[in-house]
């Protein structure tokens, strides 16, 4: 009973934050700091840390599958502060610096599109998910946990290694 009075709880957050981190992070395109110098030098950290999420989700992954429990809470809290740290850079650089155009062209442009399309797309999809699954665990809920897991993983997985692929792609054309 207990348990779902705490989902309940969270419930309002997690929808709170599912819509407005989408938002505003769409809103910080319009939103410019004047008279600060350009954060240029952000995005191979915030990329460096999609990457080191992927890894880490990876290995939270091999640690539920051994039965290390303790070691798996510990990999995604630092997965979700990793993400957070992400998160945080990720507006303080577009709020400080103009938004760099893909330079490529033909099927490798094609190509950047679809991968930083479905990145954006399942970024907002993974908010929520993401949220859900932590609250499950924090409410003892591990079945429903390990159900909702399944989804989230992958999705959160794609989100961490296709922002690093995104980063590649678009880092020669930084100004």
């Amino acid at each position: 009973m207990e348990e779902t009075n705490l989902e309940q709880k969270y419930n309002k957050w997690i929808w709170i934050l599912s819509i407005v981190i989408p938002l505003a992070v769409a809103g910080l395109f319009l939103v410019k700091i004047p008279n600060v110098e350009p954060l240029t030098f952000l995005p191979p950290i915030y990329a460096t840390i999609n990457g080191l999420t992927a890894v880490v989700l990876v290995a939270a992954v091999m640690m539920i599958r051994k039965g290390n429990r303790s070691a798996h809470e510990k990999l995604m809290k630092v997965a979700i502060a990793l993400s957070c740290c992400f998160l945080l850079m990720y507006i303080a650089y577009h709020i400080t610096s103009e938004s760099t155009k893909f330079g490529g062209e033909g099927v490798v442009k094609y190509i950047y599109l679809f991968i930083l399309l479905t990145h954006i797309v399942l970024s907002i999809a993974v908010i929520p998910l993401v949220l859900i699954t932590y609250v499950k665990a924090l409410s003892l809920r591990f079945d429903k946990h390990k159900k909702i897991a399944k989804i989230t993983f992958p999705i959160w997985l794609y989100v961490a290694v296709t922002g690093v692929v995104v980063y590649l792609m678009i880092s020669p054309y930084y100004a």
